[in-house]
């Protein structure tokens, strides 16, 4: 019982409600509330802070859903081991992934994965903005940048270019900027991550980069629509090779300020600060990891 309990629980961090998570798991409200006491009683600690509106953990119960998902996977592990063979792997999988790589690299991976594993089920969201991998629920992100939260299990996949680009058509209509102050004639297209405009654009390595503050008439949250717009003719970006690498090599975008390219950004894979993973976690961390590494690089210039 306190195993259910605590997978409810996770349901209920996972869904934000009581209410959702009831639904999900075919309980009334009033069930689903008496075992969330039942397992603060059991603790002798309150797991979540309640109000009319929302729940937050509070640090008790972001401890056990740190923990709860080590111990439910190796669970999930040993029922399969049991019910199917030691070489089987089932279970679910929570990714996330930025939106344009997670559309090509990461779902193309899944798809090959799960033919090779049909008792696994994945959960993909596609996101270029910050997700709380022990809040959301997350068995693995993968992320550009340098990660913050130390707390975080991570393996790096390497770095990875940025590159200014456009398409022919653009090109043709409104000429190529030659060093980057001229991009401040020009039309950028702008990612936002939360709250946070990608307009500042640091461009050339070592003491002396150039930074230009860019402006267009687009922004959007979402990578994959920001190349869609740059492949139809309407502006400038930067964005890393793994994105855009592709289109230049078939001639559909053109690589830009070749003399100034941007420092390399790392490509990192991030985990729950947990002590261990389910071994479909790590089967399918192993796969990705392979295919970024093997990944072609884009040749500058």
């Amino acid at each position: 019982m306190l195993l259910n309990n605590i997978a409810l629980f996770l349901q209920i961090v996972e869904k934000g409600s009581l209410t959702a998570a009831g639904r999900e798991a075919g309980l009334s409200s009033t069930t689903v509330s008496e075992r969330l006491a039942a397992l603060e009683a059991h603790y002798g600690v309150a797991l979540l802070n309640r109000t009319t509106r929302a729940i937050s953990l509070t640090e008790e119960g972001r401890t056990l859903v740190e923990g709860a998902k080590q111990v439910l996977g190796e669970v999930a592990d040993l029922e399969a081991s049991i019910r199917h063979g030691a070489e089987t792997l089932s279970g679910p999988i929570r990714i996330s992934a930025p939106s344009d790589i997670g559309r090509t690299l990461v779902s193309d991976e899944i798809n090959r994965f799960l033919s090779d594993h049909p008792a696994i089920s994945v959960d993909l969201m596609l996101s270029d903005g910050f997700v709380d991998l022990v809040g959301d629920g997350f068995d693995i992100a993968l992320r550009f940048g340098t990660v913050i939260d130390s707390s975080l299990r991570v393996r790096s996949l390497g770095l990875r270019r940025r590159v200014v680009c456009a398409a022919p058509s653009y090109i043709e209509k409104y000429g190529a900027p030659d060093k980057p102050v001229d991009l401040k004639q020009h039309n950028c297209l702008v990612m936002r991550f939360g709250g946070n405009l990608d307009n500042v654009w640091r461009l050339g390595r070592g003491a002396m980069p150039q930074i230009v503050t860019v402006r267009g008439d687009r922004v959007a949250n979402d990578g994959a629509l920001v190349r869609q717009w740059c492949l139809a003719g309407h502006g400038i970006i930067l964005k890393s090779e793994l994105d855009v690498g592709p289109d230049i090599r078939a001639g559909n975008l053109v690589e830009l300020l070749t003399d100034y390219a941007p420092p390399a950004t790392p490509l990192q894979m991030l985990f729950p600060p947990s002590r261990a993973q389910p071994r479909r976690v790590r089967a399918l961390a192993d796969r990705m990891s392979a295919i970024f590494q093997a990944s072609e690089p884009l040749q500058q210039g």
